[in-house]
């Protein structure tokens, strides 16, 4: 006798006397309409910060290999180009100045480094309800990226990237319960002006989401007139120092091992003004770091820990994000591949460098190679989150919408993205064992005394919304059911979810009195 599911569950819920009825009842319908009722935070079956660290691509003895190599190579090799005002604070910390100008780092001074580096931090966020905890393996997902061009789905063209994409973007993220984070995800081509592409970046970001927000900044110069801008975002300078809700993504580095003088300066001013920093290493293996993973790893750890001892070199203890963030090359023609198995593998081993460390990290996955949101997207997208996830990864930059080897970025892609990171966190969630899951007493009562299946029994209802996640726009009707709905098309249905949001207010927009003044004392693009 065949189990027939879809007849148990009417029986199950129809309230007509006649149980083999074939007229189906209002509790299916009932409860697929409470499974898409927004749940309250704590309820719902991912949350921000779920433990990862289950994936482990490294042996301990290969880690250890990795660690003595990095040591080797900040002993031997050093890094080159440390601005002036960076040399006189490493050196009096305990690095060497070569003759050959680089600068070279004792393993005592590595070690004592790592001792007192700050960990176990938040990542504010302008309203703190979306607060981030970088402890140990707690997985958070987010943006990121400096895509030129937005992907276009109404024409499948790519266009310039406009500080209202920007905008849009973090609306988007703002919406969307499974990205935890904003990192700039595309540069404002629209604005030619570096400062004030940097000043519109800064607002567009913060204007579009309450969450944690990350970008850079052109030239030192720059920082303290736009933190102007945030202290009044911030409701004052106290304020914004008791909760900076804003990161340094700092490119400090140009690989293989110098410094980026530029960049450095930056970093200590953003060190000045209490932001956060992410010390982004981003060299590509086959190119600009080592073609072996493990050589890529090597010297994208080194670079790093250069990095944090110079942030520490200012100021001792300072929160500082440790971005491991090399990338993988196809050998064949030297192009960016970031959507490879190398690439997830690259990444899950750093995020297990992090963990050795017990250092806050982020890293790079869910880039797509592929130009549009489809199936080779979906694979390359959902391969290195989860990997990434799994591994215990802190911050996993670019986790959505990411095209073109980070060429492109696109919103519908991002609003898929979000389906994608519910299953990416499901898995990071991992299987829990107690008593009650273990399920002898319920298999006992279904199979001795029951009705012979478990769709109408209090535990299956108990867990259909906190066990289980279902996605917003996947389909998992059958064939039948599918061409009954109209044969829904995927794109189609991310671009009117998309539309959807864009036109729904964020939860906490700035405040109108908030925009005027700002728009009134400094140089907007953007008009909201």
């Amino acid at each position: 006798m065949t189990l027939d599911l879809k007849e148990l569950e009417c029986d199950m819920n129809t309230d007509l006397p006649n149980k083999g009825a074939k007229k189906r009842s209002g509790g299916r319908s009932a409860r697929q309409a409470l499974r898409s009722a927004p749940l309250a935070k704590e309820l719902r079956p991912v949350n921000p910060g779920l433990i990862g660290g289950t994936y482990n691509p490294l042996t301990q003895e290969e880690i250890l290999r990795i660690h003595n190599s990095v040591l080797q190579v900040l002993e031997e090799i050093g890094l080159a180009d440390a601005p002036e005002s960076g040399v006189k604070a490493m050196t009096s910390v305990g690095a060497v100045l070569g003759e050959d100008g680089r600068l070279r780092f004792p393993r005592s001074l590595v070690e004592d480094t790592l001792s007192f580096a700050a960990r176990d931090f938040v990542l504010h966020s302008r309203t703190n309800s979306n607060n981030l905890l970088l402890k140990k393996n707690r997985v958070h997902y987010g943006t990121a990226g400096a895509a030129v061009h937005v992907v276009d789905l109404e024409t499948n063209e790519y266009r310039d990237s406009t500080v209202k994409d920007l905008f849009s973007a973090a609306k988007l993220s703002d919406h969307l319960d499974n990205i935890h984070f904003l990192q700039r995800p595309m540069v404002c081509r629209d604005i030619t002006d570096n400062f004030e592409m940097d000043l519109n970046t800064v607002f567009a970001c913060c204007a579009g989401t309450s969450k944690h927000v990350g970008v850079s900044f052109t030239e030192a110069s720059y920082v303290k007139p736009i933190m102007e801008m945030v202290h009044i975002l911030a409701g004052g300078k106290n304020s914004w120092l008791e909760k900076p809700f804003i990161s340094n993504s700092n490119c400090f580095v140009v690989p293989p091992l110098k410094f980026a003088t530029e960049s450095c300066l930056v970093m200590e001013e953003c060190i000045k003004s209490g932001m956060p920093i992410l010390l982004l290493s981003a060299g590509q293996a086959g190119a600009t770091a080592p073609a072996p993973i493990g050589g890529a790893i090597v010297q994208a750890v080194a670079e790093c820990l250069a990095g944090l001892i110079y942030v520490n070199s200012i100021e001792k203890g300072y929160p500082a994000i440790f971005g491991t963030w090399p990338f993988v090359s196809d050998l064949r023609t030297g192009a960016m591949s970031g959507g490879s198995g190398e690439q997830a593998l690259l990444t899950a081993g750093c995020a297990q460098m992090h963990r050795f460390y017990n250092l806050p990290g982020g890293a790079a996955a869910g880039i797509a190679d592929s130009k549009l949101p489809n199936m080779q997207a979906g694979w390359e997208q959902a391969t290195s989150n989860v990997m990434a996830g799994l591994a215990g990864l802190n911050l996993v930059y670019e986790s959505v919408g990411m095209h073109a080897s980070l060429l492109g970025f696109c919103l519908e892609s991002m609003v898929l993205g979000d389906d994608l990171l519910g299953q990416a966190l499901r898995c990071v969630k991992g299987i829990e064992i107690t008593d009650s899951s273990l399920s002898f007493e319920t298999m006992k009562e279904i199979c001795l005394n029951g009705p012979g299946h478990y769709l109408g029994h209090n535990q299956t209802l108990s867990l259909m919304q906190t066990e289980y996640i279902y996605p917003n726009l996947g389909d998992r009707t059958s064939p039948k059911e599918w061409a009954e709905n109209g044969k829904p098309d995927l794109l189609l249905k991310a671009k009117e979810k998309t539309k959807d949001l864009l036109s729904t207010p964020i939860k906490d927009e700035l405040h109108p009195s908030l925009r005027k003044e700002i728009n009134q004392k400094f140089p907007l693009h953007l008009k909201i």
